[in-house]
């Protein structure tokens, strides 16, 4: 399976763009795919690989939705519930928070925090 059949599962799925703007988009990607080649890197097993890969699939599912909650949806009360059932640990935003410059920050975040990991 290795680096395509991994890329493969971020770049088929649409969900994780949906609602969002291209730029939002391509930092969401680009930093999923960035770390879809570090698990290959350090995965030995392809069944470890993959359930790494699906685990950081589905965090940026929610962190699009989130996204898309605050910025596009103004429904700041379900993003912040969705922010604490997923336990992320950033800062919420402003409430007139920039989408681009928020998922900046939020992949910012999360690379600091997967680097702990």
């Amino acid at each position: 399976m290795r680096v395509k059949g991994l890329l493969n599962v971020i770049l088929a799925d649409e969900a994780l763009t949906r609602g969002l703007g291209d730029a939002e988009a391509r930092i969401l990607i680009e930093w999923l795919t960035d770390w879809v080649e570090t698990i290959a890197e350090q995965s030995v097993a392809d069944t470890e690989a993959l359930a790494r890969v699906e685990m950081l699939r589905r965090r940026g599912r929610a962190i699009r939705q989130f996204v898309d909650l605050w910025c596009r949806e103004g429904d700041f009360a379900a993003a912040t519930q969705l922010a604490a059932s997923e336990r992320f640990r950033w800062a919420l935003p402003e409430a007139d928070a920039d989408p681009w410059l928020l998922m900046h920050q939020i992949v910012a975040s999360e690379e600091c925090h997967l680097h702990a990991a």
